[in-house]
């Protein structure tokens, strides 16, 4: 261990990582590039935890001219003056789950802190007079324009989005208090803003129309996040130790990273872009697991999709042009802007005809924790279907089809369902969900075209040809295998292909009968 460079793991403080012995992932020529462009107001949306933080806490060391901390990185051999500004460094994620008076007295507070430096003009009595106040003592005791970084700006906002009662209250308080931006610009060098949903969609920012939005920007397509070049330049000895962790070369613990972390694209063309979060999670511990996904319960996530009425096998391969998920989320009439801005799906495709983009879920980590967080919409003990899940996936994984369909059928006529379980599709959607899961384990596609399911399971030894029939037959499951002549899609995978039939009767509520022939 000794020796070893740390991962940042809930780091992000640019000085603490620079200063001891942590990874950097270098992104400060990005920096020197948006902090000489045209416009000196910018804001960049990203999803939580993906490094908007840390990239405001570098931009603070940057302005404050902190050269020895940028020693070796790419903005070294760039910047020539290092000058320092005077900087007003904002975290609005304390602002959270507050009142009108308790948002109001935090304001106040973030304040006082700086005027504790520049002193206070005891004229200014409202938040958005103290803050222009600040702006202009700052430039008159230092000689230098002052930059504004504010982190999370949306944060005071988000938990009362849809609640028309709280939500004009809030964001009149912060419209207030960001006020003062647009008046002060002769006064300003740079003014940084982050947040996870679009400044436009939240009108807070009425007064300052000037904002450069760089989100959707392919030249800053990677400045949060980590790429695949970033991660094998920087992270070998990481992806070495978790590939002897789970017994395999590096090359394939650098496969079950990608399948499970990476995939995230912000605009496009853009480079895969790895959830920083879950890799270095992932590095730190040598193992794989769902750290970004459980780090935060998507409870109103979840209730949104059920509202809007979306079924899981819905959520991702969406078509839409960018003003669907770049809409304003209180007035939404989907739930596309909400799962795109949030991470739970993302840029896959783009086409230049008709500017359609094509969005998906991102990754392994992100569909198994939308699957397993939908599982009490189906049954009410989603503990004993995710041991299901293991056994059957385990089964299917050593060659024993049979018996994993004997467990399925087992588990299926035992569970209680939840209520409300008559309707067409429902019993389509669990076993969507269920096969889904074992993707978790066995290489899995599953498709639902209606009244059925059909799916390919990848195993070391066999490839699956599923084709799932409700209140039908078997027979007519393995018919159907046969008319689309998907053994002849796949006879050069190089593995023995077993063809599946199933029939689910809905009245029974479980697996009617099988049928299973190799190829």
């Amino acid at each position: 261990m000794e020796g070893r460079r740390l991962y940042p793991i809930g780091i992000q403080t640019f000085s603490e990582i620079r200063e001891g012995n942590y990874v950097y992932v270098d992104k400060t020529a990005l920096v020197y590039g948006m902090t000489h462009a045209d416009s000196k107001y910018v804001f960049l949306s990203r999803p939580r935890r993906f490094g908007k933080s840390l990239l405001t806490s570098t931009l603070h060391s940057y302005f404050e001219g902190r050269k020895d901390l940028f020693e070796g990185l790419a903005i070294e051999r760039l910047e020539k003056e290092w000058t320092s500004y005077p900087v007003l460094h904002f975290d609005m994620s304390t602002a959270k789950h507050m009142d009108k008076e308790r948002l109001l007295s935090e304001l106040e507070r973030k304040l006082y802190d700086y005027e504790q430096i520049y002193g206070r003009d005891e004229s200014a009595i409202y938040t958005n007079q103290r803050l222009e106040s600040l702006i202009k003592r700052a430039y008159a005791q230092t000689g230098q324009k002052a930059v504004v970084l504010i982190d999370e700006y949306d944060a005071p906002l988000l938990d009362v989005v849809h609640e028309e009662k709280e939500l004009p209250k809030l964001r009149d308080v912060m419209r207030n208090f960001y006020s003062p931006l647009k008046a002060c610009d002769p006064y300003l060098r740079f003014v940084f803003l982050t947040g996870i949903t679009k400044f436009s969609q939240l009108s807070i920012f009425s007064e300052l129309n000037n904002i450069k939005n760089i989100s959707m920007l392919p030249e800053y397509a990677a400045l949060c996040g980590i790429t695949e070049e970033e991660m094998r330049e920087q992270m070998g000895e990481g992806i070495g130790r978790l590939a002897d962790n789970l017994g395999v070369s590096p090359e394939d613990a650098l496969g079950a990273l990608k399948s499970n972390y990476d995939g995230y694209h912000f605009t496009w063309p853009s480079p895969d872009i790895y959830n920083p979060f879950s890799l270095l999670n992932a590095l730190a511990d040598s193992r794989l697991d769902s750290y970004w996904f459980g780090s935060g319960t998507p409870t109103y996530l979840i209730e949104m999709l059920r509202k809007y009425q979306v079924i899981p096998q819905e959520i991702g391969n969406r078509r839409c042009v960018a003003a669907d998920f770049d809409a304003p989320t209180e007035r939404m009439t989907s739930v596309t802007p909400l799962l795109y801005q949030s991470g739970y799906i993302t840029i896959k495709g783009y086409s230049r005809f008709g500017s359609l983009y094509t969005l998906d879920i991102p990754n392994k980590e992100v569909r198994i924790g939308l699957m397993r967080s939908l599982l009490p919409n189906y049954v009410r003990h989603p503990a004993e279907l995710n041991t299901l899940v293991v056994d059957m996936a385990e089964k299917i994984y050593n060659g024993d089809m049979e018996g994993g369909l004997c467990l399925l059928r087992t588990y299926l006529s035992t569970i209680p369902y939840c209520d409300n379980t008559h309707y067409e599709g429902h019993y389509q959607q669990l076993l969507y969900v269920i096969f889904t899961l074992i993707g978790n384990y066995v290489d899995v596609e599953v498709r639902t075209p209606k009244g059925r399911v059909d799916m390919v399971l990848h195993t070391p030894g066999t490839l699956y040809v599923v084709e799932l029939k409700i209140d039908s037959s078997a027979d007519a499951a393995m018919n159907q295998i046969d008319l689309k002549e998907y053994p002849e899609r796949f006879a050069l995978c190089a593995l023995p292909i077993v063809k599946v039939g199933i029939n689910f009767d809905s009245e029974k509520r479980t697996i009617e009968g099988w049928r299973i022939e190799k190829v």
